[in-house]
């Protein structure tokens, strides 16, 4: 099976809280790392998203390490719209 890893950076404005991680989460850049897998049969290339992952700055008190957590893209867009309609204050 075929598979492909996308990376991209998500930026949030203000402190964010995504569902599954336990802890807020600073403002700040994240990189995002989705795994999908091609979907076999068709007459054309298609991938489907089979994992979302977000890199994260470690929990107290390792706070100078990376910790990868798995995600649902769902959340992680939800998460996306809280930060862009919360108030600049």
């Amino acid at each position: 099976m075929t598979m492909r890893t996308r990376r991209e950076t998500v930026t949030f404005k203000h402190p964010v809280r995504i569902n599954g991680i336990e802890r807020l989460l600073p403002a700040g850049a994240y990189e995002v790392v989705t795994d999908e897998e091609m979907i076999e049969g068709l007459s054309f290339p298609s991938f489907r998203r089979v994992a979302t992952m977000i890199m994260v700055p470690g929990a107290p008190p390792h706070r100078h390490s990376m910790e990868m957590l798995a995600i649902s893209s769902i959340d992680l867009a939800d998460a996306q719209h809280r930060d862009a309609v919360a108030p600049n204050v």
